[in-house]
């Protein structure tokens, strides 16, 4: 007897195992690896002025997808190199287009 009442349309979506972080991609040279920027405010426990901080992340990117500038989503995972600990789960917000112009090149100056 096969139970109907569970099938993968009805079933509920469950939490992620892990936590989630949102930060901002600061390096993208590597291939399949993004190096994640997270921000946070911290107090100062004797003056109780707030300190920017952040938290360095390296997350692995199957597809290349993120690029610098990129704000994503990434969830805790195995460990899968000596430092990424961390898998992108998505691109939040795309960041604007690099513009890359190609510089006019300049006549090489004579020695006198």
């Amino acid at each position: 007897m096969v139970d109907s009442a569970v099938t993968p349309e009805t079933e509920t979506p469950h939490e992620p195992n892990g936590r989630v972080l949102i930060g901002v991609v600061t390096r993208d040279k590597m291939d399949k690896t993004r190096r994640v920027e997270i921000p946070r405010l911290v107090r100062h426990p004797q003056y109780g002025k707030y300190i920017k901080r952040r938290t360095i992340c390296y997350a692995h990117d199957e597809s290349n997808d993120s690029h610098i500038g990129d704000t994503v989503e990434i969830i805790e995972s195995r460990p899968l190199s000596k430092l990424k600990r961390w898998t992108l789960t998505r691109v939040i917000n795309r960041a604007p287009a690099r513009a890359v112009a190609a510089k006019p090149a300049t006549p090489a100056k004579k020695k006198k």
